[in-house]
């Protein structure tokens, strides 16, 4: 699964696998009642308590089955994360909520955010910059992986993120809409156990 690496957060190898754990433990506890606590404050790294957006996308054989976030930084990123991955498993209303047989044979995605910044239309870089669209009490936000998934050049991703919204295609060009960019670190459990820099002993 595609993504970027510029983000405001340097997450290094081991603390993207700590962040998969804390989701998926997330979602078990949640599921089971019988797991785990999730993981506590003291036991993650500095960099995964600062504050941060978050992210995540659960996949069962590369289909979507939730996708949930946040793009205010107003918590520790290891407990967004660990509270968008609950809420995907079983508050996406696009999709029943996951069931514990399903765990086991789902690809978690995590997509830890940038902060966000005003962007003009023409400087949008597809596969690069994620989009944030509001206009009234109308939102859209789409994900910088999301265009290359679908094969969507700059005009098609800008009209999509508009019907994201519930607006017209073409209302990121209104004066009244408020266009916002983002970067993203996207990484989950197939990308990063299939990198062959992984350790053998991970």
């Amino acid at each position: 699964m595609a993504g970027t690496d510029s983000t405001d957060i340097a997450l290094n190898h081991q603390e993207k696998l700590e962040l998969l754990s804390v989701a998926r433990r997330a979602i078990l506890h949640r599921l089971t009642h019988s797991a785990s606590p999730p993981i506590g404050e003291d036991d993650v790294s500095e960099n995964l308590r600062l504050l941060s957006g978050a992210f995540v996308s659960l996949h069962i054989e590369e289909e979507l089955r939730g996708c949930i976030g946040s793009i205010y930084a107003e918590e520790p990123l290891f407990r967004i994360v660990g509270q968008m991955a609950i809420q995907a498993a079983t508050e996406d209303p696009r999709f029943p909520p996951l069931t514990n047989s399903e765990l086991p044979r789902t690809d978690i995605e995590v997509s830890v955010l940038s902060e966000l910044k005003p962007i003009a239309a023409a400087d949008v870089e597809v596969g690069v910059h994620g989009l944030f669209l509001s206009r009234g009490s109308r939102r859209g936000l789409l994900l910088p992986q999301v265009p290359g998934q679908y094969g969507w050049n700059r005009k098609h991703y800008l009209g999509q993120l508009c019907l994201k919204a519930g607006l017209p295609d073409r209302a990121w060009a209104d004066p009244e809409s408020r266009l916002l960019m983002f970067t993203a670190d996207v990484f989950s459990d197939s990308s990063l156990y299939d990198d062959p820099a992984l350790p053998d002993d991970i």
